[in-house]
């Protein structure tokens, strides 16, 4: 995985053994300071061999990961994370993902930067319009109402394609912008 970027781009390490109350010999612990943050940044790893470097670039790439799936749960469930049972918070972990997933190419195919935007300013630019919808004998036609983001939709050439819809008797539905 490449080197991540951040501003700070000199952080200060400590790397030291430690004592702790209850805990039979010595930890290892590395103090991080100027990544970014007012607090200091610590790490008790398990692993001796891995260098401080690795250390700091893999504890990052974690978090990173982690505040995605942050992100994404906050905007798409819909109190499914609530439930009590492991099999339906693992189920709704990975509807969760899928979806951020399918937010993430969309965003890449519109370009304008929505690439790294998080999904909720991807949903009110994108998504989060009204239409006008006409089901007719032989397709189904949605057309957008005037929004500032519509030539991003449209230059994406996403909805230049009729997506087939089996589920709705096998008509293809049609995106237009007014």
């Amino acid at each position: 995985m490449p080197a991540l970027t951040r501003l700070e781009r000199t952080p200060k390490v400590l790397h030291e053994r430690v004592a702790r109350r209850g805990y039979p010999g010595n930890l290892r612990q590395v103090t991080v300071i100027d990544l970014g943050h007012e607090e200091p940044t610590l790490l008790l790893p398990n692993n001796d061999e891995i260098g401080c470097p690795a250390l700091v670039t893999r504890s990052a790439q974690r978090l990173l990961s982690e505040n995605g799936i942050a992100a994404a749960v906050q905007f798409f469930h819909r109190d499914a994370l609530s439930s009590m049972g492991g099999l339906k918070v693992d189920f709704a972990l990975q509807l969760t993902r899928r979806a951020s997933s399918l937010y993430r190419l969309g965003a890449e195919k519109i370009g304008a930067g929505y690439s790294h935007a998080q999904a909720k300013k991807r949903c009110r630019h994108l998504l989060d319009v009204s239409a006008t919808v006409a089901i007719e004998d032989d397709r189904l036609v949605v057309t957008l109402d005037k929004r500032a983001h519509n030539p991003y939709l449209v230059k994406s050439r996403l909805a230049e394609a009729p997506t087939p819809r089996p589920w709705f008797g096998g008509k293809p539905l049609h995106l237009q912008f007014a």
